[in-house]
């Protein structure tokens, strides 16, 4: 947990994706030095061939995408709320608009509410034109209180649903 308030308090939000195994694996990246407290971050995945789903398009596994999508609303919530509580994943969902060719991935979220125990996120991904998006996404996301983790237990306290 401390390492999350200090990538926070540095505004260093590369060092949160990095300390997840399979968006480090996946190669998603913060793009330029984003406060997210003024504005949204951008979110980068860059290409490479091992992410294809389907060779005879050729195109990006949806996965991958979908991947994307979700790691960028849950650190855009991070970033916005600025606080220890972490978000937890609720419901998602995935609008695949078009086929995500063998290039380069964008993503941006909007965080649409933050209340006292829920985030709401949309989230748009793109290719080479942000005004043409290949995936769209809706989040719902709890916040809990991370509690000390004792004998095992579970590492996040469970917040009543309360929006």
């Amino acid at each position: 947990m401390n390492a999350v308030l200090e990538a926070l308090a540095s505004n260093r939000y590369q060092d949160l994706l990095d300390a997840i195994p399979y968006v480090r694996h996946l190669g998603i990246r913060v793009e330029g030095e984003q406060d997210a407290r003024k504005s949204t971050l951008l979110f980068h995945l860059p290409f490479r061939n091992e992410i294809i789903g389907n060779p005879m398009l050729p195109a990006l596994h949806g996965g991958v995408v979908g991947a994307l999508l979700e790691t960028a609303s849950m650190i855009q919530v991070i970033a916005s709320e600025r606080q220890s509580r972490m978000p937890r994943l609720i419901d998602f969902s995935v609008d695949y608009l078009r086929s995500a060719r063998t290039k380069d991935c964008w993503a941006e979220c909007n965080v649409v509410r933050m209340g006292s125990s829920i985030a709401a996120v949309s989230v748009r991904c793109w290719q080479d034109d942000e005004t043409a998006p290949i995936a769209t996404a809706r989040a719902h996301l709890l916040l809990v209180e991370p509690m000390p983790q004792q004998h095992g237990g579970l590492p996040m306290k469970p917040q009543p649903f309360d929006i």
